[in-house]
């Protein structure tokens, strides 16, 4: 706790208020959200990948912030989309096909969102991959500590499998076939304002392959998530300059298009007092 900024604890508290929403959506009582996100939140272990991972990106890469602060972004991204979702009446993948349970694709989508980026601890190239290496035996450490039992082999497989899809996933570089992992593309596209890009661009340096993204980052000014008119989820972009645009067209928008739930997402762009255009 100590060690977290500001920007950190906030985001956290944000994740809160969702967590006992969606736990307050479940019939059953089922708290496992709730377990698994104060669990997740004290972890030093996960903590210290998420500080790493952001020291290699922007130190050493000159990258963009990939660490606790994006990772819980991510999260709260993913988290607001599933309730909005549910509040649709819009099955996950785990409801409609009777094998897991809303706070089953809530705790899938938590502990891609948290560790999706690890892979950033070892460099950029293939960080996904290196993302599902890292991950694995502490979400399988996590879910035993949290669901023991033999009892239990079906639901922590589940949600260990739909985890790793949504991590190894999460770049639109690899198919994902679930709308839980679908989100977490969405969601870590939609981290885009200028605040990630603000570290990177305070740090003098050659130009590099990652400048496009700092500066196209420090365009936009709002990312908003709420529910659409035509589709359940709309997202609307507010940036100073077309610069922004990049971010939106090059980033979110394969993410957006690759994935199973691109059909439920309406998707606008707003240049400074400009009006707004809706690109999905």
């Amino acid at each position: 706790m100590e060690n977290k900024s500001p920007k950190e604890l906030n985001v956290e508290a944000k994740i809160d208020d969702l967590v006992q929403k969606i736990v307050g959506h479940h019939s059953s009582g089922d708290k496992l959200l709730l377990r698994l996100w104060k669990r997740i939140r004290t972890d030093a272990e996960i903590q210290a990948i998420q500080d790493y991972a952001n020291m290699v990106s922007i130190t050493r890469l000159g990258l963009n912030d990939h660490g606790p602060v994006h990772m819980k972004t991510v999260c709260r991204n993913a988290l607001k989309m599933l309730c909005i979702l549910h509040e649709a009446g819009i099955r996950t993948s785990l409801e409609d096909e009777r094998t897991g349970t809303i706070s089953d694709s809530a705790c899938a989508v938590m502990i891609a969102a948290l560790l999706h980026d690890s892979g950033m601890t070892i460099g950029r190239s293939n960080h996904e991959l290196y993302s599902g290496i890292i991950s694995y035996s502490l979400i399988n450490s996590l879910l035993k500590e949290l669901l023991p039992g033999d009892k239990e082999d079906i639901r922590r497989t589940v949600i260990r499998s739909v985890a790793m899809e949504g991590i190894i996933g999460h770049m639109g570089t690899y198919p994902v076939h679930s709308i839980e992992a679908g989100l977490i593309q969405i969601a870590d596209g939609c981290d885009m304002t200028k605040g990630r890009a603000r570290i990177p661009l305070e740090i003098p340096s050659k130009p590099t392959g990652g400048d496009i993204h700092k500066y196209s980052a420090n365009a936009i000014e709002k990312v908003r998530i709420g529910q659409g008119c035509e589709c359940p989820l709309r997202i609307e972009i507010e940036m100073t300059s077309e610069v922004g645009l990049f971010q939106v067209e090059e980033v979110l928008m394969p993410k957006i298009q690759s994935c199973p739930a691109r059909h439920l997402v309406e998707l606008y762009a707003n240049i400074k007092n400009d009006e707004v255009k809706r690109y999905i």
